[in-house]
């Protein structure tokens, strides 16, 4: 079935077309950029320009905040709830890695 509004689309790209706004666009004539996952390159696009990182990225950094945070701590009982709470971001992040691959 298609879109709702397929008519309309194709309309408005054939009046565009015609007044030439599809001309002397940058890359045109060249070939598009090869892509290892191209069902999931405009998202991956979308995140990069808008500054975006995978979940598990944004972990990892919050991985590394902990470990700084552990050794700049000297109390014990501290030092052994961030170690809980690295464990706990540790597992976080495979998880969401493997969610990231599929």
């Amino acid at each position: 079935m298609d879109h709702p509004l397929m008519d309309l689309i194709s309309a408005k790209i054939a009046e565009a077309e015609k007044n030439g706004e599809f001309d002397n666009l940058p890359g045109a004539g060249k070939p598009l950029p090869e892509d290892d996952d191209p069902q999931n390159a405009l998202l991956r696009r979308v995140m990069r320009e808008n500054g975006a990182v995978p979940p598990f990225v944004a972990m990892s950094r919050e991985l590394e905040a902990l470990r700084d945070e552990l050794r700049r701590t000297t109390d014990e009982v501290s030092r052994r709830d961030i170690m809980k709470e690295m464990s706990m971001t540790e597992a976080k992040i495979a998880i969401a890695r493997k969610e990231w691959r599929r």
